[in-house]
């Protein structure tokens, strides 16, 4: 199961075409458009999400709400779009016409962005060539694939959650989580302005966004995703690149700001002793094997133990600021202040609930390579048959 997205910032759309879904899956825009509106929530956000109402757009691969079996084709049209035409069109450029006047040449390479790097590898001195396309804007149509794996997901009772648990230092309870099913932690963060658990520390967050805005500055934060559900053995311990943890790992940092990930106590485990970090194994009639603690986030040798998954990661402050950071012009080599067109104080909730997409694409992919998968009925009887052996065993 693969997929791959095309598209720019201010270009017509983003584009994505999903291949290895299996056939008769339920899929419809309104299951996917719900997950894109999350996305542009949040306390923090900027005009951008004024601008744009991301709805998308099945234009292949699904009849009457079902999937086929052949690839999927998404769209998200660009509200914006009518804004850029001239400057961000595909033909080239009459004659006539002064390439100044229109295309918005950008030589100022932005800290913290791709820009300068980028135009080194691509070759580019107009940097918009590559600022348009390593924007975060990038994430909705991956928003809009993993909100298609949790219907895969959400088909063979595996379900996924995420949550903020810091912004700017403000720490939430983690306690607040103990014992709560995903679809709990769900409800209580979808009524949340900064999708937290803890409602005193979310009053603090939101407050430490308002002033941070103020002074022109920008904060981040750690998100945290769960995964129930899963049966155990998902993963492989035999290939450095089967190991699902790895997997995950690389899915969350492939998210734009993104800088550091850890599965259950994670980075903690460095300041503890093995007694106090590895989960022992328990066994009964009912349950099968089991474990009293989660110390390890559900993964052990790469692979699921059946305990759900919890992974975070870390999203550093948005590099485009109102209070702006010391560059040099590629052109004139001389130094400037860098600029801003738009920009949120935090988006730390909303890339939540790009890294909960993310992470649901990486779990639905690891079980379509481990399981035959070309019809979904198929596909449930073999996943109810794992976890009747895995109880067994």
């Amino acid at each position: 199961m693969r997929y791959l997205t095309a598209g720019e910032s201010h270009g017509p759309q983003l584009t994505t075409i999903i291949e290895g879904l299996p056939s008769l899956l339920p899929i419809t825009s309104e299951q996917i458009n719900y997950d894109l509106k999350r996305r542009q929530g949040g306390h923090g956000r900027g005009r951008r999400m004024q601008i744009e109402k991301d709805l998308v757009e099945i234009v292949g691969g699904v009849r009457h709400g079902k999937t086929l079996g052949s690839p999927v084709a998404l769209v998200v049209n660009n509200d914006d779009w009518k804004h850029w035409t001239k400057i961000m069109g595909a033909d080239p450029l009459p004659e006539d016409v002064d390439p100044d006047e229109i295309k918005r040449q950008v030589s100022r390479p932005r800290p913290g962005h791709a820009d300068l790097v980028g135009g080194m590898k691509y070759g580019h001195r107009d940097l918009r060539n590559v600022l348009e396309r390593s924007s975060a804007r990038e994430t909705t149509v991956r928003v809009a694939v993993g909100s298609v794996a949790k219907a895969l997901l959400n088909e063979l009772g595996i379900s996924i959650v995420s949550h903020v648990t810091e912004i700017g230092g403000v720490k939430a309870d983690p306690t607040k989580s103990e014992g709560k099913s995903t679809e709990e932690i769900r409800k209580i963060v979808e009524e949340d302005p900064v999708y937290c658990l803890d409602p005193e520390a979310s009053a603090k967050m939101v407050q430490l966004i308002d002033d941070t805005k103020k002074e022109g500055n920008s904060i981040g934060g750690v998100v945290e995703v769960i995964v129930e559900g899963l049966p155990a053995g998902i993963g492989s311990y035999v290939h450095y690149d089967r190991k699902l943890d790895g997997k995950l790992a690389q899915a969350m940092l492939s998210i734009n700001a993104f800088k550091g990930v850890e599965f259950g106590l994670g980075f903690e485990m460095a300041r503890k002793k093995g007694s106090d970090v590895h989960d022992e194994i328990l066994w009964s009639e009912e349950e099968g094997y089991t474990r009293n603690t989660n110390r390890l986030g559900g993964l052990e040798g790469g692979m699921t133990t059946g305990m759900p998954i919890v992974v975070r990661g870390v999203m550093k402050p948005i590099p485009t600021l109102y209070k702006p950071l010391q560059s040099v012009d590629i052109e004139t080599k001389e130094p400037f202040k860098a600029s801003v067109e738009r920009s949120d104080a935090c988006a730390v909730p909303a890339a939540s609930i790009v890294a909960e997409n993310v992470i649901a694409w990486e779990v639905a992919k690891a079980i379509i390579e481990q399981f035959h998968s070309d019809q979904l009925p198929q596909l449930k009887t073999q996943i109810d048959e794992m976890r009747k052996y895995a109880k067994e065993f």
